[in-house]
């Protein structure tokens, strides 16, 4: 498994995030998006799904 290089991810202006396991859980089967939702708005919805899933997956807290 690869891990992040923490430098590497500062450069692409991300930030780390420490989040309870629940909460992944929630954010990565939960949708906030209107029925109106413009495809940008729905795209990143799926990126935070994805990426809250995957973070679960990683660290073995898989559903």
């Amino acid at each position: 498994m690869n891990e992040s290089d923490p430098s590497t991810e500062a450069a692409k202006g991300r930030v780390p995030l420490w989040l309870d396991p629940d909460d992944l859980r929630w954010l990565a089967s939960h949708c906030c998006c209107p029925e109106d939702a413009s495809d940008e708005e729905k795209d990143r919805c799926g990126r935070l799904r994805f990426r809250a899933s995957a973070a679960l997956h990683k660290h073995g807290h898989s559903r």
